[in-house]
């Protein structure tokens, strides 16, 4: 059996893919993967997803060229959710920002905590 028929995909046929980076565990991204989005990724060693939004594969970098090169890939204990550790190149977030995870909560206040390493005006 292949390792892809063990997955427990949602009834939208997805599973959430955690990104992190394999250096320093900095979590980047969360995206969601369908069974091919998977088997591509596993082929290739390049993360690939399946966007909800445009309803169509993609793979991170395509257009920013801040590509996600796959170190190491882990399954949580029901299959149902996928860790993937990447080399990330610049950046994974589309704001310009490392890691999506780049505010914190102060109180009642969203505060940014990451470093903008990029201007999105000028890769998109």
């Amino acid at each position: 059996m292949r390792l892809v028929d063990e997955i427990k995909f949602d009834e939208k046929g997805l599973v959430p893919a955690i990104i992190q980076d394999y250096k320093n565990n900095e979590v980047l991204m969360l995206g969601y993967m369908n069974r091919e989005a998977v088997s591509k990724t596993l082929e290739s060693g390049k993360v690939h997803f399946w966007s909800r939004s445009r309803d169509k594969m993609w793979v991170k970098g395509e257009t920013s060229g801040h590509t996600q090169r796959v170190m190491d890939i882990f399954f949580d204990c029901d299959m149902d959710t996928i860790l993937v550790k990447v080399d990330q190149k610049v950046a994974a977030c589309h704001t310009g920002y490392r890691s999506c995870f780049y505010r914190t909560v102060k109180g009642d206040d969203l505060i940014i905590c990451g470093e903008k390493v990029f201007e999105e005006k000028e890769v998109y």
